[in-house]
């Protein structure tokens, strides 16, 4: 090997070091702008975080409660909304479905006489004071309703009043069965307040 190809070996070999000594800079250079910008990043999503927090808190006027970490946990994924349904909804389930003892009123017949009758099937199991009231309405309704507006135009209204009835019904004699006695749906008497 001649001495200009050695020359020109060791120029290219100096050339290509310096080449991928810049690389490396480059590469440097690009993993630190990218590291700065991550830190940034970061830092703006916890100061909106905080400020979005401070938000709430003054919206609020009261600081959140601290949550312990099972509940965090339950709330985060939605389990334990999903639990407390299905412990309400076994309970309904429960009450359904056990036939009625002594004394007690049946929800099933409660609520076909509600469907077929209106608020007349309240009678079996709802307050009287809501009942007799609500089935004299009811009467008057239909006497006047049958006389004045078409059949056609009476049966949507029925289709909607009706099964309304037959699940205040159902309620009323539930409760019945609950509490051993009539209870009323509507106007419940607000406590009374003590006066100084």
């Amino acid at each position: 090997m001649s001495e200009d190809d050695r020359a020109v070996m060791d120029r290219l070999a100096a050339l290509e070091a310096e080449v991928k000594a810049d690389a490396e800079k480059q590469a440097a250079r690009k993993a630190a702008a990218l590291a700065k910008v991550r830190e940034q990043r970061a830092a703006q999503a916890a100061e909106r975080d905080s400020l979005r927090d401070r938000q709430v808190e003054i919206v609020s006027k009261k600081k959140r409660p601290e949550r312990h970490e099972a509940e965090a946990d339950h709330a985060d994924d939605g389990v334990g909304g999903a639990l407390e349904l299905a412990r309400r909804a076994h309970g309904v389930k429960q009450e359904l479905s056990r036939t009625p003892k002594a004394g007690e009123k049946s929800w099933l017949k409660s609520g076909i006489a509600s469907m077929l009758l209106g608020p007349i099937g309240w009678l079996y199991a709802g307050s009287l004071r809501e009942a007799i009231p609500a089935s004299a309405l009811w009467l008057a309704f239909g006497a006047l309703a049958s006389k004045l507006i078409p059949m056609f135009l009476l049966m949507p209204v029925l289709m909607v009043a009706l099964p309304l009835s037959g699940i205040a019904g159902v309620v009323y004699a539930l409760q019945y069965n609950r509490r051993g006695g009539r209870q009323r749906l509507f106007n419940k008497e607000k406590p009374k307040q003590l006066r100084e």
